[in-house]
């Protein structure tokens, strides 16, 4: 529990869900090569995407209600909890509170309910066993980009809203989300940020006080101090936004100029490319970082006994647009054998003590309208030099999102990447 008298208390350390990112990036085919990328680059955005009846993306202006089939309908009201049922949650490792699952089977012992977790490590690798039936599962916890397919691929059920009252304890927002409009298919899970991190006893200067704190990779004076994080979208979002650009550009000029910079980041700092950085900080093997704001909570964590955390610092834009905003969901499987007692879990998740102390065991929070930066601060959660860290909805209406791109154009991003991390 946190201290009172807001004197701090660390959360306890466990290995990050986003340290699996880059190990799976790794495993993943093999990106396109920089002439094809030039090549690609030739077209116009409008020849190289699909046309939108072929893909759908949906963005805060382009909000979709997906539909529900007559074949896959919501379960019906007032039925009565499976006895004997086994709740499999598909998830990150280390990404949902084993105490949860715990409280969940005291409060319905008398269903002798059990629950258990399936791993993954990419959502690439989730949807692939979801889809050929190597995963027995009832509740899946993927990112919002996967919405249009797992939909469209008759993957997930539509949810029956007279089971899941908890959902007034989240954000409004999040009851008409532009990526599942009337909440009909998922409840959200976690959201954070991306931002910079750093250490004040390592790095003299006030990153923030730049003018654009995202020059900082860019600036001889950290080469080979400095991390960027190993997911391509994340990390050449930080490209874009430093150029005033979309994150999710289309636009080949943009994309080309994307590579541009990348090279020239390579060449002036030479950043470690990772998803070790809560890690990484506290043991001083960087000095700076692009961080998750999750993973930023979690570096108080890993801190060497002796050192305070009140060294760190996470930056994210006092501008929002210039700044990227995301969250992840639960959905319950259209395979599950038990879709009364999934719904109930998914309520479950939704209580505020429930899903706090589940904000305490992932670092990352769940967006809960009693979760502020104010109480988190004040109760020893947090330490004060970090408040920023805690998400708050408006960012939401204003941060930029990472949305799923069009098939040719991923691949163009892709390319692009791999000559970062190939070294060009």
């Amino acid at each position: 529990m946190p201290a009172s008298s807001g004197e701090y208390s660390p959360i306890s350390a466990p290995l990050n869900r986003r340290a699996f990112l880059g190990k799976s990036l790794a495993t993943a085919a093999a990106f396109p090569t920089l002439a094809a990328f030039l090549d690609a680059c030739s077209s116009s955005p409008t020849t190289a995407a699909p046309s939108s009846s072929a893909f759908t993306v949906a963005s805060p202006a382009n909000p979709v209600t997906w539909p529900i089939s007559s074949t896959n309908p919501a379960i019906a009201d007032n039925l009565v909890p499976e006895q004997n049922a086994i709740i499999n949650i598909y998830t990150y490792t280390s990404y949902l509170d084993p105490a949860a699952l715990k409280s969940f089977e005291k409060k319905y012992a008398k269903y002798n309910v059990k629950c258990l977790i399936t791993t993954f490590e990419s959502t690439s690798e989730a949807i692939g066993k979801i889809r050929s039936g190597g995963i027995q599962a009832d509740i899946y916890n993927p990112s919002y980009d996967q919405m249009g397919r797992m939909v469209k691929g008759d993957l997930i059920q539509p949810l029956n809203h007279t089971y899941i009252s908890n959902i007034s304890n989240v954000w409004p927002s999040f009851t008409n989300p532009f990526y599942d409009q009337e909440w009909r298919y998922s409840v959200p899970y976690t959201v954070y940020t991306t931002g910079i991190v750093w250490r004040t006893d390592k790095v003299s200067e006030d990153v923030a006080a730049r003018t654009n704190p995202y020059d900082v990779f860019w600036d001889p004076q950290y080469s080979k101090r400095l991390s960027v994080l190993d997911d391509y979208r994340t990390a050449m979002g930080l490209v874009a936004m430093r150029a005033g650009w979309d994150i999710n550009t289309a636009d080949p000029t943009q994309i080309a100029g994307m590579h541009e910079q990348l090279t020239k980041m390579n060449q002036a700092t030479s950043p470690k490319v990772n998803v070790t950085d809560y890690q990484d900080i506290p043991t001083k093997v960087v000095d700076m970082c692009q961080a998750w704001s999750g993973d930023a909570f979690n570096m108080v964590s890993y801190m060497p006994t002796g050192q305070s955390p009140d060294v760190l610092r996470y930056w994210f834009p006092t501008d929002p647009h210039n700044g990227e905003v995301d969250n992840d969901m639960l959905v319950l499987l259209k395979m599950s054998k038990y879709p009364v007692m999934a719904h109930l879990f998914i309520n479950h998740m939704l209580d505020y003590k429930v899903a706090r102390a589940n904000f305490m065991f992932t670092g990352y929070q769940m967006p809960q309208t009693l979760i502020t930066p104010s109480n988190l601060v004040s109760d020893g959660t947090i330490p004060k030099n970090l408040a920023s860290v805690v998400v708050e909805e408006s960012l939401f209406a204003k941060g930029q999102r990472l949305l799923e791109l069009p098939p040719a154009i991923d691949a163009q991003w892709q390319a692009v990447w791999s000559q970062f991390k190939a070294g060009a």
